[in-house]
Formats: C-alpha cells, structure tokens, sequence
C-alpha cells in the first residue's frame, strides 16, 4: 500500500481525514440548525439536520474502516 508523506498509509489518512471533516462539519450543522430554527425555517432547519445525520453516518463508516485495517498490515505508521 503506498505511503504519502504523513508516513501513514494513503488509505487510512484519507478515511480519517474524511472521518475528522464529516465531524467538525457535524459539529458546524448545529449551529445552522438553530439558525433555521430562530428564522422560524423548520424545513431548512430539517435539511440540515439531515445533512448532519448523513455526515454522522459517514464518519461511522470511516471509523469502521480503519478498525478494519489497523487489524491488518494495511495500516498504520509506514516501516521504512
């Protein structure tokens, strides 16, 4: 598996990298959440809200994933 300059493999940084956007993102959703909320806007205020389901949903998957791989040699720091 190749190795990028992290000196982790390319896969597992891509997953936590998804994985850490899709949460801080999660976290910025609540705020708009509550925007729509305050601007009486329920239906946008539930797009967001599942735009924040759908992004908790994805860094569940990531998690997954590299549970998967740091039980294999696909994963972790790269052996020089």
């Amino acid at each position: 598996m190749a190795t990028g300059e992290t000196g982790f493999d390319d896969v597992t940084f891509d997953l936590v990298s998804v994985q850490y956007h899709a949460l801080k993102a999660g976290h910025d959703y609540g705020q708009y959440v509550r925007d729509a909320d305050n601007a009486g806007r329920t239906d946008i205020a539930d797009f967001f809200r599942k735009v924040m389901d759908e992004d908790s949903a994805r860094a569940r998957q990531c998690h997954e994933f590299i549970k998967e791989l740091s039980g294999s040699s696909e994963s972790g720091p790269a052996v020089s």
